[in-house]
């Protein structure tokens, strides 16, 4: 066992223009921003992006390193549609894949398994089908109760090359814990990539008998590298350790893209980012 601690540098170094890239988190729930803002600070663009998207998406949309986007959804939750995906989609910056939430999610299950597909009810008689025409379905091989057989929507693996994703704790050797409430499949964007780089809060020694099992979310077996960011999921949310920015968030949304990009994104590292949102809270008190 070997300790695979990293800079968020050293992350964006494994990666390369053209990946198809996964993005843990939720809408703005526990994204791996420091990852991604570490990402927007590189050349690397022409990504294929798998998120259940929130401000990670508008980030990379409007610096324009989207090629395709697949998603459920882009949202800052508090404000339903995230603004700035939204202006890069209706200028045609990139093609994008819309999924039923569930279908994503079995895509997710399909990947981690190393199966090119899985066969889900979700999407049927939705225009899931009609603006994804690659999609397919798939007919059951067993009868039912009746003596038909079934249709599925065959939803294809989200396989990727690289993972995202943030939790509240992690040790060195690659094992992660959320402590919120929900673990927003971060688990299945680590095993369904060929790489998965988790970024935490804190990093810890270890993790005791007194810890509770199901908390631990991701195991080291794979990780690839682990990046101790703390506030490194800013402006989302990272219960218990800390809320939403909402402030931030409004100002985010509110903000033309060149504008909010000068102040917080083209510092030289996240400690620069981190001291350039201090400072505005300190304007607005």
């Amino acid at each position: 066992m070997s300790d695979k601690t990293m800079t968020p540098e050293e992350v964006v170094g494994r990666l390369r223009s053209g990946m198809t890239i996964g993005i843990g988190g939720w809408g703005s729930r526990r994204k791996p921003m420091a990852l991604v803002r570490a990402l927007l600070r590189s050349e690397i663009t022409d990504l294929t992006v798998i998120s259940y998207g929130g401000p990670d998406v508008g980030l990379l949309a409007a610096a324009g390193r989207i090629r395709r986007l697949v998603a459920a959804f882009t949202t800052l939750d508090s404000i339903p549609l995230e603004p700035h995906f939204r202006a890069a989609r209706e200028r045609g910056a990139f093609a994008m894949t819309e999924l039923d939430e569930a279908m994503f999610m079995w895509g997710l299950h399909a990947a981690a398994n190393r199966l090119p597909f899985l066969p889900v009810r979700a999407g049927l008689g939705s225009d899931v089908m009609t603006v994804n025409p690659e999609l397919r379905t798939v007919r059951s091989p067993y009868a039912d109760d009746e003596g038909g057989y079934e249709e599925f929507a065959a939803v294809p693996a989200l396989r990727m090359e690289a993972a995202l994703v943030h939790v509240n704790r992690a040790d060195r050797l690659g094992n992660g814990q959320y402590l919120g409430p929900d673990p927003y499949f971060d688990d299945l964007f680590c095993e369904a990539a060929d790489t998965a780089y988790v970024s935490c809060e804190r990093l810890v020694d270890g993790f005791g008998h007194d810890t509770v099992p199901q908390t631990l979310l991701i195991g080291r077996h794979c990780v690839t590298g682990v990046v101790e960011t703390p506030n490194g999921a800013h402006f989302t949310s990272c219960v218990p350790d800390h809320d939403r920015d909402e402030p931030f968030q409004r100002m985010y949304a509110t903000t033309p893209w060149s504008v909010f990009a000068e102040r917080f994104l083209f510092g030289r590292s996240e400690d620069d980012y981190q001291r350039a949102v201090q400072a505005w809270h300190e304007e607005q008190r």
